[in-house]
């Protein structure tokens, strides 16, 4: 895969992926803020603006937006992070030049006008509700604040209710004017479209985009805790959590390896041994999440109200498990081979090439080659897989449960079994 760079005068980034086979075109717009960057009065803000985009601008009303790329068969959105924020869409390559002209018109030149303002706010309420009604999702928010409390990275990306429906539009211009510039975005096109093509359409719309930000990023501390929520559910929801790696790491990769061996899948330790050998869970796995100034390393499960007490310890076992005795060569193999074979088939679709493209382009200024990536995979040994779960896992753990939690593991006995 070869990329192309050109910075606009004000800092903006443009990046490209010309794949000629192609019928179609992948691109968008990343910025580098999210519920990460926002204040605890504007919690949320982010998303909300995200939503408010697409509801109008000088030139288009919100049908017009939205019509414009579905009457040419082609698909648009938008997400919010916890530190990147995307507008993006995929059109056949004789579109590109709309597609590019519907997302930097959402982007410049929307109105955010009073009647859609109240609309889309209730919108939103109902997300949230929605959100606070799926166990599965909610932990999650439980999980990230119990980890980070009293800080932007705990605070939830939808913000709340109440924060949600004082938002005006004021709040959202102030938001842009301190947390959007050239500096921090980057436009990146993936698929049958010519650098130079899709630059000329960048800047014609907006080279002319203001350059700095003015927000100071919070610093970031993970701390652990404990929170619990009991409800009248059938499952109960386990998260436990340690302090993971940030993005610029040299670890970054042992830490993907690690969360692959221990519960990456199928084969991982963690499901062969509470899902295959003793049927405790549906579900169940880890993760790791990386952040500027920090991370989280974090293990899922949901199981019975009559398994939770029994999850939890196995969980800690093969934690400890990790800490005192190697992976074996097999497992460290697959899980190389796995993740190798998954960066690779991501590169086949252009949507995701283009998300990994621009996020390690706000991320690292600039895009990683893939046999960089491949040789950094290689590189990692059974010692430096060890050596980092001794290091994250000796860590204050985060442990968060909602559902049919009576009988439970409590805090004191869950840090009892880390340290067995």
């Amino acid at each position: 895969m070869q990329s192309q760079l050109t910075t606009l005068k004000n800092g903006l980034r443009i990046i490209t992926a010309n794949f000629p086979q192609l019928e179609s075109v992948s691109l968008g717009l990343w910025v580098k803020t999210g519920s990460a960057y926002e204040t605890e009065e504007n919690n949320g803000i982010s998303h909300f603006l995200e939503h408010m985009s697409f509801k109008g601008t000088t030139t288009r009303t919100a049908l017009q937006l939205s019509e414009e790329i579905e009457d040419v068969g082609g698909q648009s959105n938008a997400y919010t992070a916890r530190e990147f924020t995307a507008y993006y869409a995929k059109m056949l390559k004789n579109d590109a030049e709309l597609a590019v002209d519907v997302l930097t018109d959402s982007l410049k030149n929307s109105t955010f006008p009073e009647e859609e303002l109240v609309k889309e706010q209730e919108v939103v309420v109902q997300e949230i509700k929605q959100t606070i009604d799926a166990p599965d999702d909610i932990i999650f928010d439980y999980f990230q604040e119990t980890a980070f409390p009293n800080q932007a990275l705990g605070r939830s990306i939808l913000g709340t209710k109440e924060k949600v429906r004082s938002f005006s539009k004021k709040t959202l211009d102030d938001y842009l004017q301190s947390n959007y510039g050239a500096e921090n975005m980057v436009a990146c096109a993936v698929g049958n479209i010519h650098h130079k093509d899709f630059v000329k359409m960048i800047e014609s719309r907006l080279g002319d985009y203001k350059t700095k930000t003015n927000f100071e990023p919070e610093k970031q501390l993970y701390k652990g805790g404990f929170f619990a929520e009991k409800r009248s559910i059938e499952q109960a929801h386990v998260a436990i959590g340690f302090e993971g790696l940030q993005y610029k790491t040299e670890d970054y990769y042992t830490e993907m390896l690690l969360s692959s061996m221990l519960g990456g899948g199928m084969s991982s330790r963690l499901f062969q041994e509470i899902r295959e050998k003793r049927g405790l869970a549906y579900s169940v796995y880890s993760f790791a999440a990386a952040h500027t100034g920090t991370g989280m390393f974090g293990i899922y499960a949901g199981t019975g109200a009559k398994d939770v007490k029994n999850v939890v310890p196995v969980i800690a076992t093969e934690i400890c498990k990790t800490c005192n005795e190697k992976f074996s060569e097999k497992e460290l193999k697959r899980a190389k081979t796995q993740m190798k074979a998954s960066m690779l088939m991501a590169l086949e679709s252009p949507s995701s090439t283009a998300e990994m493209m621009a996020r390690q382009m706000l991320i690292y200024n600039r895009v990683i080659p893939v046999k960089e990536m491949v040789a950094r995979i290689e590189k990692v040994t059974l010692d430096d897989v060890q050596n980092l779960a001794q290091k994250i896992f000796a860590s204050t753990p985060t442990y968060t449960l909602l559902g049919a939690i009576d009988e439970r593991t409590e805090y004191d006995e869950l840090q009892k079994l880390l340290k067995a």
